[in-house]
């Protein structure tokens, strides 16, 4: 019985001290030292900047386009997926979304598959170049956003692409 009244003091202790208790309001140190302004540049020599993607006349090159019910990469389109790979190895903190399109030719859903499988072959490429797939998202946008509307083969061949978007540089 002895035992039993002493733990029941104790509880009672501890609750009571943990109610009364003040609490101490602590304010955030703040730090008033002046430091240097932080640059985000490159320090490699060679190494691509955000300013590149305006001025690099690889970099400005942000469509790549496919041949008809094509999702391979076509040869002439290899430098500019090594351009935007290098940029991805070069700046770990960017990120690109892949935006797939097809002609209007061929059902909705065989577009939408071709525009994304035309994704998900210039990501390979540009992982293939060196970009981490971390940085790369692929979107599928099929026969919904068309650069040309007239039908000519001219205008579908122009249709057919993927189209590299930043989304953080």
């Amino acid at each position: 019985m002895n035992r039993s009244v002493r733990l029941i003091a104790a509880a009672a202790l501890c609750t009571l001290a943990v109610a009364c208790s003040k609490k101490v309001k602590e304010e955030p140190v703040v730090d008033t030292t002046p430091t240097a302004p932080v640059t985000d540049t490159a320090t490699t020599p060679g190494a691509y900047t955000p300013e590149d993607l305006n001025t690099d006349a690889c970099l400005r090159q942000r469509t790549i386009y496919f041949d008809l019910d094509q999702d391979t990469l076509r040869p002439e389109f290899q430098a500019i997926v090594g351009c935007h790979a290098k940029y991805l190895r070069d700046r770990p903190s960017s990120r690109m979304t892949l935006e797939g399109h097809a002609d209007e030719r061929g059902s909705r859903e065989y577009n939408m598959g071709l525009a994304e499988r035309r994704g998900n072959s210039a990501s390979s490429a540009i992982q293939a170049n060196g970009g981490s797939g971390s940085q790369i998202m692929v979107t599928s946008y099929g026969e919904e956003r068309p650069t040309c509307t007239a039908s000519s083969e001219d205008c579908w061949a122009k249709n057919r692409r993927v189209e590299i978007i930043y989304t953080a540089q």
